[in-house]
């Protein structure tokens, strides 16, 4: 009991608010959403390429527009937007079972993705907003064990509710999000968080913002980094399906175990595997967890029955386990904080490797063969290591460009080593 009273004590209500509102969410859509496909072929009667074209568009569109959502909620505000964006997310899934015309169909799914996308920035942004620095690694990983706590349970409760991709799942989904919207503008309300704007006079300008981005070097190595690593992470559960499938006997099945096996060692070791690892610094983690990534490439590589992939499964998903919450922390460190949501969703666009993952690994696969797209995916694991190494070590440079700048210019008012104006420096200069 005193363990649990800390824990509310130690984070804002909103954030504990935020946490929830993740689990049911993932619960939720994951009793609609993998199952969208079907629903559309059976259902509705499209073709698979329609519905590639479908499912494609949104995805697509989530990639690029959280740094378009983090950037309006540093201009805007974050409360109004993680309404919309709730409200956005309920109009597109009583969309999809209110229309069978292809166009509206694109359009919902649209809308899906981006209002997924602003949601996924804005909250993290929020998140961090109203959590001390110190607190925030630890947030971030509750924040991920509670997405796949809602994505393991929620088409185990789908199936024995009997409604795991049917209509009432996505129904049930939007009215979801609908309650939850409602909940969140009177805890908001109540609670007294005022929206965070950046302090900026004046409006919002495409070209400040790339010019921004473009000149933090730090930020650019730890997405680049990040599109790598996502392009491993990304490929992992599509190419691999399709290898167990055709080399492994009895392959689908044990994909699907292999599937289980991810989702209930993060739920096992996701708390106290990132709370042992506190002790070791965030570049250690990440350079950690991409080396268990790469070791677990190279054992699905190597591996010639069950015994071998499922080993080799379990040492990736720690992998995922250190580098996930660690990225997050990572890019929070040198954010500035008037443009917190502008930088979590740059750092978004890393789901790009979302998109490269799967399409690169097809085609390796269908080139070549599993052996060698397993290791050329282990060597991309590795080769981000470079850029999250080289990252910190500019942004080092340039916490100390800034110190022996205020040590130097004793007359000049101090500055938070941190968050130089703009995160721009005059040693890095533009890319």
């Amino acid at each position: 009991m005193k363990k649990l009273k800390a824990y509310l004590n130690d984070y804002h209500p909103i954030v504990h608010s935020l946490i929830f509102g993740t689990v049911l969410i993932s619960l939720t859509s994951s009793m609609s959403l993998p199952f969208l496909a079907i629903y559309l072929s059976s259902v509705k009667e499209l073709s698979p390429s329609q519905i590639g074209l479908i499912i494609g568009l949104g995805s697509l569109a989530g990639t690029f527009c959280g740094l378009v959502g983090g950037v309006l909620s540093d201009f805007i505000g974050r409360n109004k937007l993680l309404i919309i964006s709730l409200l956005g997310l309920c109009a597109a899934f009583l969309g999809f079972v209110s229309t069978s015309e292809l166009g509206l169909l694109v359009c919902f799914s649209i809308v899906r993705g981006v209002s997924q996308a602003f949601f996924g920035t804005i909250s993290k942004a929020l998140m961090a907003d109203l959590t001390p620095e110190t607190k925030r690694f630890r947030m971030f990983s509750t924040r991920y064990f509670a997405g796949n706590l809602g994505f393991a349970a929620g088409p185990v409760i789908g199936a024995l509710l009997g409604i795991g991709g049917n209509r009432i799942a996505f129904v049930l989904t939007s009215f979801i999000y609908l309650g939850y919207a409602l909940s969140l503008i009177f805890l908001l309300r109540s609670s007294g968080v005022a929206e965070v704007k950046a302090n900026r006079e004046d409006s919002i300008r495409p070209a400040l913002i790339w010019q921004v981005l473009r000149s933090d070097v730090p930020l650019l190595f730890f997405i680049l980094g990040g599109i790598l690593l996502t392009t491993v992470y990304g490929q992992m559960s599509v190419t691999l399906s399709q290898y167990l499938k055709d080399h492994i006997m009895d392959g689908v099945a044990l994909f699907a175990v292999m599937m289980s096996l991810n989702g209930i060692t993060v739920l096992i070791f996701q708390l106290p595997l990132s709370r042992w690892s506190e002790r070791y610094s965030l570049l250690q983690r990440m350079i950690t967890g991409c080396i268990l990534f790469a070791c677990g490439e190279i054992g699905f590589a190597v591996s010639q029955n069950w015994s071998g992939f499922i080993v080799s499964m379990f040492i990736f998903t720690l992998g995922e386990i250190l580098v996930i919450p660690a990225e997050y922390a990572q890019v929070d460190e040198i954010t500035p904080n008037e443009l917190r949501g502008t930088y979590y969703g740059a750092q978004s666009l890393s789901e790009f490797g979302n998109f490269l993952g799967p399409w690169f690994g097809g085609v390796l696969l269908s080139l070549f063969n599993g052996t060698i797209m397993f290791l050329f995916m282990a060597s991309v694991s590795l080769l981000s290591i470079y850029f999250f190494f080289a990252g910190r070590q500019k942004y080092h440079r340039r916490a100390q460009s800034i110190i022996m700048t205020e040590i130097n210019s004793p007359d000049r008012p101090t500055r938070d080593v941190k968050n130089p104006p703009s995160g721009i420096t005059s040693d890095e200069g533009l890319m």
